[in-house]
């Protein structure tokens, strides 16, 4: 999901994209009475937000301010380094992938020596082991 007021980006690999799972995701993200765009997909249903849709199945992509043109955005960049860059991202992984792209967006608009003091401080007792990597 992505706030638009402060451009940031919040994402997580789900296991199956369902009701149960995406509203859990979105609860545990979004304050009460925050306006959620989504597009039609079934398991947005039942939303205890005001909660508006664009209609992807249909070919409507934008209606006045309800549309995911950010996220979509966001994902396309995400792809584009799998298919350019990466080549293959193992399931295992795959969640720090869309971790790593979802703080490059959110960082986007700081100065570098901002953004890489924040990533810096995020790296603060974390390490990644090469047995943990690959085992």
């Amino acid at each position: 999901m992505k706030h638009r007021e402060t451009g940031k980006i919040k994402a997580k690999v789900i296991p199956v994209a369902n009701r149960k799972e995406l509203h859990e995701f979105i609860g545990t993200s979004v304050d009460y009475g925050t306006k959620v765009y989504t597009d039609d997909h079934r398991g947005y249903l039942g939303l205890p937000y005001p909660h508006f849709t664009v209609k992807h199945s249909v070919g409507e992509y934008v209606k006045g301010q309800v549309h995911i043109n950010g996220m979509e955005s966001h994902w396309a960049l995400l792809k584009r380094a799998y298919h350019g860059t990466h080549h293959h991202i193992s399931p295992k992984h795959l969640h720090r992938c869309v971790d790593e792209f979802s703080t490059r967006h959110s960082l986007r608009k700081l100065d570098t020596i901002d953004a890489m003091r924040i990533v810096a401080q995020g790296m603060i007792g974390k390490q990644l082991k090469y047995k943990d990597l690959i085992k």
